[in-house]
């Protein structure tokens, strides 16, 4: 059998973060929201629905989250004017960014539940710059893709597959 490569991610400032040393009890979005003198604040814009920060581990520089000033946990619990004070603020913000980064194109969307990626349970909205060259997030966080699945895993099964269906 060939010898398996193991691939890690380092995000050394991280660790603070994830052992709960620098976030107070509760929800960092909500003390970042109030102002709590503990959570770093890189906020760029406050209104009377959203927040707009630079998120404080990016994948890429200007990487923003724009969150909503109530705690939400789900997209679907936004009102009709939240929405709409969503898009026009993303859409003011992807203007900003162009105009500072000069990127070639943006990702800009939701990781909703902790299975899907959401540390934080307040749901916020990532506007992240991408560049030419660039794969995918993975490759921007580690330099590695990653792959939930041995490639031989699956050739199997697929093998497999077509072997049942003759």
């Amino acid at each position: 059998m060939p010898k398996q490569d193991h691939s890690y991610f380092y995000s050394f400032n991280k660790l603070d973060y994830v052992q709960g040393m620098k976030k107070p009890e509760g929800c960092i979005l909500c003390h970042l929201r109030d102002h709590h003198k503990n959570v770093e604040n890189l906020c760029v814009h406050e209104d009377s629905h959203f927040l707009v920060s630079i998120n404080l581990y990016p994948y890429n520089p200007a990487h923003l989250i724009v969150f909503p000033r109530r705690h939400v946990e789900d997209i679907r619990e936004y009102s009709e004017e939240e929405v709409s004070a969503l898009h026009s603020l993303t859409s003011r913000f992807l203007t900003v960014l162009e105009d500072l980064y000069s990127p070639k194109g943006f990702n800009i969307g939701y990781n909703q539940g902790q299975v899907a990626g959401a540390s934080i349970s307040h749901l916020h909205c990532h506007i992240i710059p991408r560049y030419p060259g660039e794969i995918g997030i993975s490759d921007l966080i580690g330099g590695q893709r990653v792959l939930v699945e041995d490639p031989r895993v699956t050739r199997k099964k697929i093998l497999n597959h077509l072997k049942n269906r003759k």
